[in-house]
């Protein structure tokens, strides 16, 4: 696959999965690499199921991209935590 197909990829993935788990940050960029992460994330836990990860446009690379940003920004969400934490 192309840059500009992993660039939309990643911003069609990234937008998914920031709208599935609602995270509240903004910005192109930020949606782009979180989708393109999540493709290679994805793309990973894939190829060890099956042979092929994330290696063409279409709805089945889109899918698995989703799924691997999804799991990145509940990673990042766990790591960081949700909101303030009460000391007492």
């Amino acid at each position: 696959m192309s840059i500009i197909g992993w660039i939309a990829v990643g911003l069609i993935a990234g937008g998914l999965a920031r709208w599935i788990v609602k995270d509240d940050r903004s910005g192109c960029i930020y949606t782009m690499i979180v989708g393109v992460l999540g493709a290679m994330i994805g793309g990973w836990l894939m190829s060890m199921i099956d042979s092929s990860g994330v290696d063409e446009f279409s709805l089945r690379s889109i899918g698995v991209a989703a799924i691997g940003a999804v799991l990145l920004l509940l990673v990042l969400q766990a790591i960081a935590g949700r909101g303030p934490r009460n000391a007492g």
